[in-house]
């Protein structure tokens, strides 16, 4: 599963572990995420993370 960093902050979305604070469990990958999430840390949109 790849992962995918935000630009702005740097956090990584890991789709191994997912993200507990926006009810997106383990194993969901980057692509699966609805439209709607932004990055846990900054708010960052979705167009503004990159694979890494």
């Amino acid at each position: 599963m790849k992962k995918y960093t935000c630009s702005l902050c740097g956090y990584v979305y890991n789709p191994a572990k997912g993200d507990a604070d926006s009810q997106i469990a383990p194993g969901t990958e980057f692509a699966s995420l609805p439209d709607s999430w932004v990055c846990p840390i900054c708010g960052a949109a979705k167009e503004d993370f990159e694979p890494s």
